[in-house]
């Protein structure tokens, strides 16, 4: 607080007089109101030039004292003085040069930038070190510090801000602006590389415009920069900056030092001319610059002065426009100067009203201005600029660069060049990533390996960028050598090999390998992972890596995979051997031929560098040793040393390091020796008197910067399988004292550290992952549950991987099935047929004769099968549902295999039969269980014995092949039907019920009774037949009825036979087996022949697709049956039985007569206009003998009064006509097989081709034959041969096209045959076979699809794709063949993809627990992307389980399954906390709660939804108390500060378990404790408050009413009025410092006129306008409108009368007419339209 004083001492007493005689101006009521005299006028400025300051007066009129200041400042005289006016401050020393000093004159050069008094006037004499404080005060207005515009005003440094006021903080941007935002200037930063030669001895680094500030240069080399200039006006200079120093360059001061290995160049700017900055070569190194400045926009929109107005009178508009400026030039120059930048925003144009005054009589109207003719100037425009040629080294991009022009309508056209030349062209070419390519960077050698004669050394090399960072991408062809040989000059003793001695791993390992990966780059190279882990924990396994093929792609610099193909060289290697160290801690011997390339023992352990030791030296220069180890080569893990060989230790490897100065400084005694020449000359430190300074100081005392600072990582969330390990990072801030601040995260400007990272990185152990228990078979009794098991393997990606089930532990079958029941069922005493599953077996016996590829059966029977073949075993149920039915053999669970495969649609396959799978296998449907036995049949028709469970296939195998004999014996006599056994034996009982029927099926296959065509087939296969493998087939029992050569009969013959047998004596036995397998043998022989009479006949014959062979296929009809009988087909014949011949003769056609024709067949029948009969000949062998058909063109001859059938077979065409034309065929059967041979018929001559309209699917032969004509689907890698057997007379010749493209000679084979082998997808296509000769031509074709069977796509980044586009926050997982698992929270949406590939496109079927999904209720489900992707939402128990998707085409099946899994919340109740007291009766323990999740406690906020348990609290610890003091609280402090005291009771009590305290002597407690104190100081505080001055002037920007500002002093104080820092005070409320207040000039307001009148009467242009000014409240006076800024501006113009006209007719709605007429703007539509009348007449 200041009183009204008198003046103070430095007020001028003329100045104090004055104001004490004039008379007092007016007063405001508030002045008079505090006592104060108005404000004096203003003093002169203390300056004339650079900134001055100006003071007024007022004074007190009360004898007491006033509140506030009496004197007041303000800024003048803001202009800058001329130069040669000098520093202020230096003027006001040199006034003291003629003024002695200690009896001496000095010339005063001024002191500037003193941190303790800047306003004082400081002097040093010239010459001297000699500082005098000349005066304790400055003249008012001198500047404070050089580089600041505060001023000192009466001895203060008074804040000046860039806009001259005082009290301001307003600061100058980047670009010089004040207050700006720095959008007038770009910051320009850069590197630039010398590339300086003998030739080329200087070169320039930066051009900086006129007007760039703060510019700063780094040169760092041996190079030398220096300086050229031209200024606005022309003129050219140079500077050459040779030495340290501060001078002026064309007006603009320049900073230059110079250092022995640096220069550096500072420009506060702004510059008056352009610098040229350039660089001269001064060394044989290449020298970098760096530069930083900001560079004026020198081209900036200038918004324009109001154009005319409108009108004259009456109200008119006028507006503004922008134009470009060149601020340089100080001219205006075409638009695209400004639009160049884009920091430019071109100014919006702005509209007034103008002219308000009303008009005469007359209309008034002078001018109207046609704005909207403004046409920018055509510019260069250029497209984006191409990639670089090179990615490093240098290189070059380009752009087009085109000339166009916009119109008013803002479209943009192209132009011709030589418009836009008014301005220089931009570049069209480019030089880009000039830094240097990789190079390789080689290290110091290490010590030799020997320590005598000839040894090796090694050194590591690097591939380093131009960053010097450790990169790929140098060229292994200039890779400097890593090793070489070494000589130590001391001899040895003992001799050396003469080749150098080739060292281990460590160090070439390193130095190859692992200092140089493998790095992609722009070529096709091999790129390896990592080596897995060994796959045993101890002993010799294995390691895998993938090896792929990968290229950079430059452009877009991503990794793409490519085939393997693709890349050169050798690829590396994907699997090796490794050893995992001894098991059972023995040393196991090793056999180099059966370790397959496994490396020594004794190299699995080798020496190897492992990082340094710290520095020895912090700074100044240490070393550091290398940290040796054992490590094991294959885990990487350390190792006894004693495993490694002691005499291949690497030698002792140390390095410099901390090359560092340590911060000090040199202190030395010296002697000036001659002031004049600056001579010194250094003496002994004794000779000094002063105390030696510090050679070291504290220095940075200032707070560092804000930055990151991590906790240690916290443990790893998982054991194994890829984890997550988490640490805490803060933003903190290191103070001056040593202390750390903690900050919000957004004070630190770098990027974050990791708070998180992978851990345990390495795979876990195969375990079993097991799903959830399905619903019970049956609603009712007993029923089975079934569960699938999966061996999966977390990686150390922490993905889950199906693997091998070998490689889990065994799995027991009660883990995948058991028993269930729901509840009994209603009627015990009554089967349920209702829901009780149902098997429906087949109860037959198979026996197979011939090899035969595929075999399917139905369960329920035996089969006797030979090896090698491929068996489908169907479970047909009914009620119950097929995935849940289950396989076993022998009594052991059936899994799916490489070898047998488990379908989940209820069959099982084996792939090849061994002996291996003789056994009996089970179906199980719950409680249904039905059995079908296998057994095979070996060598000479013998069953093979069983091999025995404990003895290998490999083991059985020798001996059944040295004594088949012997092991049939041995199953006979296991078979015990005709040995002396047991009664049980006797019944027919026997006790292995698979081997029932063994001997009779033996004895039926040794039977010597049947026919001998039959048994020869047994024998020999006839290599030339093609049998066809049964499809898949829903009635598999159907399609084993047309299996040739598969006997097939009842059990229940068998069983008779075997129940007569067991009722016949024992020695009759043998006999009686005997005729009974005879029998059995004529009987199965006899129904297999009627069974194929059955096939042939016309009526009944249901041709199943791929049942009958295709050399079985008959032509369709038959003339009669003419088999024979019984009996000559039982034996009675005594001719062997042997299959059809057709006899073929050679002769050819005879003619009896000129109308008709008798052939033989393989002939060809040319038809002529007089054949009036054509006799077809056709002669067939056989026993039994061949039935005889005729077949046309592969359809049935169908016989007519005109087409006959003659009695030997013979068929007759009576006058025959051109619809007969075609290929005859004659087919010949017996029981034994067919034969069949064709002859053409054509009409005269003309060619004729045999053609087949079927179309054949094949996916399973290795090869197919077909007649032209048909359709051929086939899977590829099949040898496809399509026959054109073609017929003419002359002889028609083929010709084969493919697509209408003919095809060469080596596709043919003979007889115009078309082979085409090893079809693939490039083989699909139309092939044409074409007959010609000199009749004419004929041409059929077959079409060739490629079949693609279902498939996983090996790529799968597409599904993945699609699934991410689909649900991109959804959780997704792929089905695959064996199946993944997802697990979820309830209530959440999944994503299932099924990837799947093949042709034609497979269609998608998706599945829920074996159930078609559209059958499955209570699921909410989308089906998208064709059926790939599979959405489920809002999971439940009910919905979770397996999904498979079934994707099938004509080539095949595949099945694809996943698991969803719901994760589910629950409450826990734990063991109980401790005891919450430890005696009286209070004492209680609460059971604690914990949510879980899976078994792991979890956030219990996942648990809000469930049902707590119920928890009671226990009684615990209900006993005496032992006694003990009791206190009261504290009473209340007797002061509130400055010291008081409190006291409080004590007294000593016990408490018993009652709950009831008593009291009790104070000597049994103060044996146990110290009796506690009663009394204590308290509130020991100062006595503080706040303090405050009183407010001072109402002042500030009026914002608004009562916005205005006044502010007080507030400060800390104790009672006795002591002031104390504000921190003594901050317990207590601190009163504002500042507030609002009412401010004279915020009495103002926005005051309107009146509107005009509307300048037109209808349509769509009319406007009217009002005067909008700001004017005080009190005076009415207007005001500068900024003043009422505070409130919205109220509207100045308006649109009016926007009414349409109500005639239509053309007339003008404007009283502008006739001037736009005068003014030709007719032609414009916006006047055209508002002036028809006027511009009409035009």
């Amino acid at each position: 607080m200041e009183c009204c004083r008198r003046a103070t001492p430095g007020t001028p007493l003329l100045l104090l007089a004055f104001l004490l005689l004039s008379s007092r101006t007016t007063r405001s009521e508030e002045d008079r109101d505090i006592l104060w005299d108005a404000w004096g006028p203003w003093s002169e400025c203390s300056r004339t030039c650079g900134g001055g300051a100006s003071y007024s007066l007022r004074r007190c009129l009360s004898s007491k004292s006033c509140e506030g200041r009496n004197i007041r400042y303000r800024t003048c005289s803001n202009v800058d003085c001329p130069p040669e006016a000098g520093d202020f401050r230096a003027q006001q020393c040199s006034a003291h040069n003629d003024v002695k000093y200690h009896g001496q004159f000095y010339e005063w050069l001024p002191v500037s930038n003193d941190p303790d008094n800047p306003c004082s006037l400081k002097c040093q004499a010239k010459g001297t070190a000699l500082v005098v404080e000349l005066s304790p005060k400055v003249l008012d207005g001198t500047r404070c510090y050089t580089e600041s515009l505060d001023m000192c005003i009466s001895g203060l440094c008074q804040i000046i801000g860039c806009d001259h006021q005082l009290g301001s903080t307003v600061k100058e941007d980047n670009c010089g602006v004040c207050n700006g935002d720095g959008s007038t200037c770009r910051l320009v930063r850069g590197q630039y590389k010398s590339q300086l030669s003998a030739t080329k001895l200087d070169d320039t680094v930066v051009a900086i415009p006129y007007g760039s500030r703060h510019i700063r240069l780094v040169l760092k080399g041996p190079d030398h920069l220096y300086l050229e200039t031209k200024t606005l006006q022309g003129a050219k200079g140079e500077n050459s900056l040779n030495s340290t120093g501060t001078f002026l360059v064309d007006n603009s001061s320049v900073n230059f030092q110079k250092f022995p290995d640096k220069e550096i160049l500072r420009m506060a700017g702004p510059l008056t001319a352009d610098f040229i900055v350039k660089i001269r070569n001064s060394g044989p190194a290449n020298s970098t610059v760096q530069f930083i400045f900001y560079q004026p926009i020198i081209h900036r929109w200038r918004e324009t002065d109001f154009f005319p107005c409108s009108a004259t009178c009456g109200g008119g508009y006028q507006l503004t426009s922008a134009e470009c400026y060149d601020l340089r030039s100080n001219r205006v120059v075409a638009d695209q100067y400004c639009h160049y930048y884009p920091e430019n925003i071109k100014p919006k144009p702005k509209l007034q009203e103008c002219n308000l005054d009303p008009c005469p009589a007359s209309d008034g109207y002078k001018q109207i201005m046609p704005y909207d003719l403004y046409h920018p100037l055509p510019r260069w425009e250029a497209t984006p600029w191409t990639a670089c040629s090179s990615s490093c080294g240098g290189g070059i991009q380009n752009r087009a660069v085109s000339c166009v022009e916009e119109d008013i309508q803002g479209h943009v056209t192209s132009v011709e060049e030589w418009k836009c030349m008014y301005t220089p062209k931009m570049p069209i070419v480019q030089p880009c990533n000039i830094f240097d390519c990789p190079k390789w960077l080689a290290q110091e050698w290490s010590p030799c390996t020997v320590t005598c004669g000839q040894g090796l050394r090694y050194r590591v090399v690097l591939c380093i960028d131009h960053r010097g960072m450790h990169t790929g991408g140098c060229s292994p062809k200039t890779k400097p050598h890593i090793k070489e040989e070494c000589i130590i000059p001391t001899p040895c003793y003992k001799p050396k090999e003469k080749l150098p001695v080739e060292a281990k791993q460590p160090w070439h390992k390193q130095a190859q390998e692992l200092e140089e990966g493998a790095a992609v780059s722009e070529e096709p190279s091999f790129i390896p992972e990592a080596w897995s882990a060994c796959t045993v924990t101890c002993g010799v396994g294995t390691q895998v890596r993938r090896v792929k093929c990968q290229v950079l792609l430059s452009f877009s610099q991503s990794v793409a995979d490519l085939p393997v193909d693709e890349c050169e060289g050798p690829k590396p290697a994907s699997q090796r051997a490794c050893y995992a160290g001894p098991c059972n801690g023995e040393v196991p011997e090793f056999n180099p031929e059966e370790t397959d390339g496994l490396q020594d023992f004794d190299e699995l352990y080798d020496w190897e560098y492992e990082g340094f030791t710290k520095c020895s030296e912090s700074c100044g220069g240490g070393v550091q040793e290398a940290v040796v180890s054992c490590l094991n080569k294959q885990t990487r893990e350390p190792a006894d040393e004693n495993l490694c060989v002691t005499s291949r230790r690497p030698p002792k490897l140390l390095k410099a390091c901390s090359l560092d100065p340590c911060p000090a400084r040199d202190v030395f005694c010296s002697h000036l020796l001659s002031r004049e020449m600056n001579e010194t000359v250094i003496l002994a430190d004794e000779l000094c008197r002063q105390p030696k300074p510090s050679t070291v100081q504290a220095c940075n005392r200032f707070n560092c910067p804000p930055a990151w600072y991590p906790a240690q990582w916290q443990p790893c969330s998982r054991t194994c399988g890829g984890g997550i390990q988490k640490r805490e990072v803060l933003c903190k801030q290191r103070m001056a004292d040593g202390s750390f601040l903690e900050l919000p995260d957004t004070f630190c400007s770098a990027s974050k550290l990791a708070s998180q990272q992978a851990c345990k990185k390495d795979d876990c152990p195969s375990e079993w992952l097991l799903s959830d228990w399905t619903e019970c078979s049956t609603s009712c009794g007993e029923g089975t549950q079934t569960r699938s098991a999966i061996c999966r393997k977390v990686l150390k990606t922490g993905v889950s991987a199906v693997v091998n089930s070998s490689l889990c532990p065994p799995l027991p079958f009660s883990s995948s099935i058991r028993p269930c029941m729901l509840a009994t069922c209603a009627r015990p005493g009554r089967p349920s047929t209702k829901h009780s599953p149902h098997i429906a077996a087949s109860r037959k016996i198979y026996i197979q004769t011939r090899r035969q590829r595929k075999l399917h059966f139905v369960v329920g029977g035996f089969a006797y099968l030979l090896p090698k073949t491929a068996v489908v075993l169907r479970c047909p149920t009914r009620r119950f549902r097929k995935p849940l039915i289950t396989w076993e053999k022998d009594g052991q669970h059936l899994i799916s295999s490489a070898h047998v495969t488990v379908a989940p649609f209820g069959y099982l396959k084996i792939h090849r039969l061994k002996p291996s799978d003789a056994g009996i296998y089970t179906c199980s449907a719950g409680p249904a269980r039905e059995q079908f036995v296998i057994k095979l049949i070996g060598g000479n028709r013998k069953l093979v014995a069983r091999p025995l469970s404990l003895r290998s296939e490999e083991e059985a195998l020798p001996m059944r092949k040295a004594n088949p004999k012997e092991a049939l014996q041995t199953h006979k006599h296991q078979n015990g039907i005709f040995s002396n056994g047991s009664k049980a034996e006797k019944r027919g009982l026997v006790a292995d019920p698979g081997s029932r029927y063994d001997d009779l099926v033996s004895r039926l296959l040794e039977q010597g009774g049947w026919p001998g065509e039959l048994l020869a087939s047994w024998e020999v296969q006839d290599s030339t037949e093609r049998n066809t493998s049964s499809e898949e087939d829903q009635n598999a029992e159907q399609a084993l009825l047309h299996l040739p050569f598969t006997i097939v009969t009842e059990q229940q013959r068998l069983d008779d036979i075997l129940r007569n047998l067991s009722q016949q004596p024992e020695e009759l036995r043998d006999v009686y087996s005997k005729h009974l397998v005879a029998q059995l043998a004529q009987d199965i022989f006899r129904s297999h022949l009627e069974h194929q009479d059955m096939l042939l006949k016309p009526s009944e014959r249901k041709m199943p697709p791929v049942a009958i062979p295709p050399h079985k296929h008959v032509s369709g009809f038959s003339s009669s049956l003419r088999t024979s009988s019984s009996g000559e087909a039982g034996g009675g014949s005594r001719r062997p039985h042997r299959k059809p011949i057709i006899l073929r003769k050679i002769s050819a056609a005879q003619q009896l007569s000129a109308s008709e024709v008798v052939t033989h067949l393989g002939q060809t029948v040319a038809l002529a206009s007089g054949t009036l009969s054509v006799l077809l000949h056709c002669e067939a062998i056989g026993n039994p003998r061949p039935t005889i058909s005729w077949a046309r063109n592969g359809e049935e001859v169908q016989f007519s009064d005109r087409i006959l059938l003659q009695p030997d077979d013979s068929l007759q065409i009576l006058a025959p006509v051109e619809a007969d034309v075609g290929f005859y065929t004659c087919n010949a059967t017996n029981a034994l097989g067919f034969d069949s041979v064709s002859i053409a018929v054509t009409l005269a001559g003309k060619p004729l081709v045999k053609t087949s309209r079927m179309t054949v699917i094949n996916t399973k032969e290795p090869s197919i034959t077909v007649d032209v004509g048909s359709t051929i689907k086939t899977v590829q890698g099949v040898n496809v041969t399509i026959n054109c057997q073609v017929a003419g007379v002359p002889e028609a010749e083929v010709t084969w096209f493919r697509n209408k493209s003919k095809l060469g000679s080596p596709h043919h084979l003979h007889e115009g045959s078309l082979l085409l082998t090893n079809v693939s997808s490039s083989d699909q296509g139309l092939y044409s076979c074409r007959a010609a000769n000199v009749h004419g031509e004929l041409t059929e074709n077959t079409q060739l699809l490629i079949l693609d069977p279902p498939q996983v796509p090996t790529q799968l980044e597409y599904i993945r794709a699609l699934l991410s586009t689909t649900g991109p926050n959804l959780p997704s997982v792929l089905t695959s063949p064996l199946g993944t698992q997802l697990v979820l929270d309830p209530g959440n949406s999944a994503l299932l993809g099924c990837p799947i590939k093949g042709h034609p496109t497979p269609n998608i079927t998706w599945f829920h627990g074996g159930q078609s999904i559209a059958t499955v209720t209570g699921l909410t489900y989308h089906i998208l992307a064709a059926g790939q992707i599979l959405q489920v939402a809002n999971l439940s128990g009910k919905s979770q389980g397996e999904f498979s998707c079934l994707a099938q085409n004509e080539a095949g099946v595949l099945v694809q399954k996943a698991s969803l899994r719901i994760q589910d919340y629950w409450w826990s109740v734990d063991r109980l906390a401790t005891c919450s007291a430890s005696c009286g009766n209070r004492g209680v323990q609460q059971p604690r709660l914990r949510c879980l999740l899976n078994g792991s406690e979890v956030n219990p906020a996942h648990c809000a939804g469930k049902i707590r348990p119920a928890v009671q609290p226990v009684a615990c610890n209900r006993r005496d108390c032992p006694s003990r003091w009791m206190v009261t609280s504290w009473s209340a402090c007797t002061r509130s500060c400055g010291g008081g005291i409190q006291t409080r009771r004590v007294t000593c009590q016990k408490l018993k378990a009652s709950g009831i305290s008593t009291p009790v002597s104070n000597d049994m407690c103060t044996q146990l404790t110290k009796r506690p104190v009663d009394t204590q100081a308290c509130n020991q505080q100062l006595c503080v408050e706040w303090a405050f001055s009183s407010w001072g002037q109402c002042n500030g920007p009026c914002i608004g009413p009562r916005l205005a500002v006044q502010h007080r002093q507030v400060f800390c104080q104790t009672r006795d009025g002591i002031t104390l820092p504000s921190e003594q005070c901050s317990a207590l409320p601190r009163p504002v410092s500042t507030q609002n207040c009412w401010s004279e000039a915020c009495s103002v307001h926005w005051r309107v006129s009146l509107w005009t009148l509307c300048t037109a009467t209808c349509g769509n242009y009319g406007f009217q306008s009002r005067r909008v000014e700001c004017v005080h409240a009190r005076t009415s006076k207007a005001v500068p409108e900024h003043l009422c800024s505070w409130g919205p501006r109220p509207a100045n113009w308006q649109r009016c009368n926007i009414t349409p006209c109500e005639n239509m007719e053309c007339r003008d709605t404007t009283r502008y007419c006739e001037k736009v007429k005068q003014l030709k703007l007719c032609q414009l539509s916006q006047f055209k339209s508002r002036c028809c009348g006027t511009c009409g007449k035009a």
